[in-house]
């Protein structure tokens, strides 16, 4: 099987890769409260699986490479739960500004952050207009949960879309990683439904604390997630991801 890995490669390797022009993958996911049932690093583990098994499927066509995963962001809101890290607006633009220029004096030109925290989108897109102004590097942004939105939604029964420790985070993570979901606790996997914030049409923005929103820290329905619908998501992002490297948005 390709290595697709950063960390994994040896230095020689990732200057051959970066002499081939090979696109470079940055999850940048968060460590923030997941419910009872959800371990908390949900937001890291699927940006990251989803990067590699798209770099996977990419790479008959495009050398592709996975750098380690940011592994926090910004999740303030998540703060009262507790088991929850968060950075500053500035750690983050100064982690990912000095990430991305060590991607680039490595070789490498072709960029895509792949985001995997609804609490990052907003800022990430800031950011990467900052990084694209200060950087030679070409960079580009995605969600790795907004890269096939029709193909979720179809996945969901009960519903409209990607919560928090919802549904789709669940099943996914029944998926990629069961033994972490702790499944004796499913029952009590349920809360209000949410719109993320990027999304939302309401004409005043105004920040609202999580746990003003939901007492058990989850958004959305986690006790109708399956494992199959989480297989079904999670091949579909990694297509879709492998599909839009492949249309090399760095040249439109």
């Amino acid at each position: 099987m390709t290595e697709v890995l950063w960390n994994h490669l040896t230095a020689p390797e990732l200057r051959a890769l970066a002499d081939e022009d090979a696109v470079v993958l940055l999850p940048v996911g968060a460590t923030e409260q997941h419910g009872p049932h959800l371990p908390t690093g949900v937001d890291d583990f699927l940006a990251a699986d989803v990067c590699r098994q798209a770099a996977l499927l990419a790479s008959p066509h495009t050398s592709v490479v996975v750098t380690p995963s940011v592994w926090s962001g910004l999740s303030e809101h998540h703060m009262a739960f507790g088991g929850t890290f968060t950075l500053s607006l500035a750690t983050l633009h100064a982690l990912l500004r000095d990430i991305c220029r060590s991607i680039w004096r490595a070789g490498f030109t072709r960029i895509l952050i792949v985001n995997g925290h609804a609490g990052n989108m907003t800022a990430l897109h800031a950011l990467t207009a900052e990084l694209t102004a200060e950087l030679p590097a070409r960079i580009a942004l995605t969600n790795y949960f907004t890269v096939a939105k029709d193909l979720v939604r179809d996945c969901l029964e009960v519903q409209g879309g990607l919560m928090h420790a919802c549904e789709g985070e669940t099943s996914m993570m029944l998926a990629a990683r069961p033994e972490l979901v702790r499944t004796e606790h499913l029952g009590e996997a349920h809360g209000p439904e949410i719109t993320l914030p990027a999304e939302s049409t309401e004409p005043v923005y105004l920040t609202v604390p999580f746990e003003r929103i939901t007492a058990s820290g989850v958004a959305g329905h986690g006790d109708a997630a399956t494992a199959a619908k989480g297989e079904k998501m999670l091949s579909g992002l990694a297509q879709a991801l492998a599909d839009a490297i492949g249309r090399d948005p760095w040249q439109s």
